[in-house]
């Protein structure tokens, strides 16, 4: 039995919508095209303020450059200031508070503010004519030059533009580059520069050094004054009481009431064995009764000698004697402990003074320029274009702004 074949599907031909069924109504309206961009009359303005502020300055920077500037050669030197002394503690100590921001200043700081310094400035005009060498081009290239009659002041303003100091806290490296008319006085202007960093170092370690040994000399003659008025405190002292030494002049004085002791002893023990062999009424037993009374009155004389009895001219008893060489001694014993402090401060700052030195040490001797690398014409040139092209583009947007709000 045979089967039917399947039916296949047809696709089916759209039916064409009658007319009438059509919407009736006008059309929709159609917008006409954007016309074409041309150049309007503030077109025109933006293009010729852009030639003006942009395009001319540029080419006269360029042309200038170029045609007028004057080439410059630069000179490189590097030096930092080093001690002799070893690191310590505390310089290991400063060092890390310097590594995680702290520390204070140092030699090199006042070294670097000593290159910008009035002062440096005077010796290189008074050496080398800096400002003849850098007034020569004057009438031609006005802006890489100093005029003639520039006074100390301009000099030192010109003197930061020709000379860049690169300094590194941390390391305490730093790098002096020189700008001159030609590579032999650029190479000149940095050796003065290191030879008068090198003697500020040394000025400042001499005076480091004056300083040193003027406080350890002062500290010993106020020292020496001291421990000479506690002498003489004391040498007035025993000329005034007569008594060299109380303490002794004590055990003096106690021999004396123990020998009176001992002698009332030996009198008591005679009388005792005087009574014993002979009657009351014996002339002996009222001569040894006599002696044992003035012994005791003596003992008892000796004793009221140390708090009551003046025992000096000056009415002085033995309480208040004590107590005044006492002090004087701790006066005289004090003013030497500081004597012999001072005289070991004395030669600890002799030592330190000849062991510790401040030095310049320059690892990058000034160079000698071969080719002129400055002004740098092009780098000047793209830079100049660049901050104006974005000025001029910042004008015209606030331009814009304030003509879309008006």
């Amino acid at each position: 039995m045979s089967e039917a074949p399947p039916q296949t599907r047809t696709a089916r031909a759209p039916q064409a919508v009658p007319e009438a069924e059509l919407p009736q109504g006008p059309s929709p309206e159609v917008r006409p095209l954007v016309a074409p961009a041309r150049f309007r009359r503030r077109h025109h303005g933006l293009f010729l303020s852009f030639v003006l502020l942009v395009m001319l300055p540029t080419a006269l920077a360029t042309i200038y450059l170029y045609l007028l500037a004057r080439d410059q050669y630069a000179s490189t030197t590097g030096f930092t200031v080093r001690s002799e002394e070893s690191a310590s503690a505390s310089d290991l100590m400063g060092g890390l508070s310097a590594f995680v921001g702290g520390g204070t200043s140092s030699n090199t700081d006042v070294l670097f503010a000593f290159i910008h310094s009035q002062q440096l400035v005077e010796r290189v005009q008074a050496e080398l004519d800096f400002r003849g060498h850098y007034s020569a081009h004057w009438d031609t290239d006005p802006v890489f030059s100093i005029w003639p009659s520039a006074s100390i002041e301009d000099l030192v303003w010109f003197w930061n533009r020709v000379v860049t100091v690169s300094y590194d806290k941390n390391s305490g490296l730093m790098d002096v580059q020189v700008r001159a008319g030609d590579a032999e006085t650029a190479r000149r202007i940095a050796q003065v520069v290191v030879a008068e960093s090198e003697a500020m170092i040394n000025a400042l370690n001499e005076q480091a050094r004056r300083d040193s040994m003027a406080n350890a000399e002062r500290d010993l003659e106020e020292a020496l004054t001291r421990l000479r008025s506690a002498r003489e405190d004391l040498a007035s002292f025993r000329a005034r009481t007569q008594i060299v030494d109380p303490q002794a002049d004590i055990e003096g004085r106690m021999g004396v009431i123990n020998g009176l002791q001992q002698q009332l002893a030996q009198a008591l023990v005679d009388y005792d064995l005087l009574l014993q062999t002979t009657a009351d009424s014996d002339p002996r037993v009222r001569q040894a009764e006599r002696r044992i009374e003035v012994i005791r009155e003596r003992i008892g004389e000796e004793r009221r000698n140390f708090a009551t009895q003046d025992v000096t001219v000056f009415d002085t008893d033995y309480p208040r004697l004590i107590a005044q060489f006492e002090s004087l001694m701790v006066n005289q014993e004090f003013a030497e402990r500081t004597y012999t402090a001072a005289l070991a401060a004395l030669d600890a700052a002799r030592s330190n003074a000849q062991r510790k030195s401040l030095y310049l040490a320059t690892y990058v001797r000034p160079t000698l320029a071969e080719q002129a690398v400055y002004p740098r014409r092009l780098q000047v040139v793209l830079l100049t274009l660049m901050f104006l092209t974005l000025a001029w583009s910042a004008l015209a947007l606030v331009y814009y702004s304030l003509r879309d709000r008006g």
